[in-house]
């Protein structure tokens, strides 16, 4: 079947920007071991580059006094509190308390006074109080990372949005198991909900606020 492309398809119906503001954070979402490490079941072999393309971009924000929040991902025992999203994907397993696959890597470890928010579910915002928080400090807008970019980033970018957060998803610092579901969403994040960036890009408004 041939037809017109993504982009022609789109054209024209999907083409607004949104502007960043004045108060960004760093959001980083589920950079942990468990997509990392080789013979783990979530493991993604562009998770590495994602991982050193965050140590970047933390230590530019950290440099010009943005603020950074990590997030993980934990469950009692018995998944008691992971709901039907514990159900649907047993993979989770791997994030019961306590497991070395929930801790964070060291080339990115949070420091002692920056949010780490701890999830049971996609999104960063549900059910944690991260938005609240966030509106409480002044935050306009949300420079997104992490894995993977169909699950937990795309959930955070949309409830970032309806949030009213302005969402930057930063490409490199994002990985994803394939390329396919990892473009596809980037392009629809960019249509409809966000503002897909470089890492250069956001390197460079990082460091006009630290200006």
């Amino acid at each position: 079947m041939t037809g017109p492309s993504a982009a022609d398809n789109y054209a024209g119906v999907f083409e607004g920007r949104l502007q960043p503001g004045t108060r960004p954070a760093l959001l980083i979402v589920d950079v942990v071991a468990a997509y990392l490490t080789e013979g783990s079941a979530l493991f993604m072999e562009t998770a590495a580059a994602a991982r050193d393309s965050n140590a970047r971009l933390a230590a530019a924000a950290r440099a010009g006094g943005v603020p950074v929040v990590f997030t993980n991902v934990s469950y009692k025992p018995d998944g008691s509190n992971g709901g039907v999203f514990y159900r649907k994907a047993p993979v989770l397993k791997a994030f019961v308390e306590g497991s070395p696959l929930g801790a964070f890597p060291a080339e990115l470890a949070p420091q002692a006074s920056e949010r780490v928010v701890t999830k049971q579910y996609p999104s960063a915002f549900f059910g944690t109080g991260l938005a609240e928080a966030l509106h409480g400090e002044g935050i306009d807008t949300l420079l997104i990372t992490g894995y993977s970019t169909s699950g937990c980033v795309r959930a955070s970018a949309l409830d970032a949005m309806q949030y009213g957060f302005v969402p930057l998803v930063v490409r490199e610092a994002c990985a994803d198991r394939h390329p396919a579901p990892h473009e596809a969403n980037l392009f629809d994040l960019q249509a409809k909900y966000a503002e897909v960036i470089s890492e250069a890009e956001a390197l460079a408004y990082l460091g006009q606020r630290g200006a």
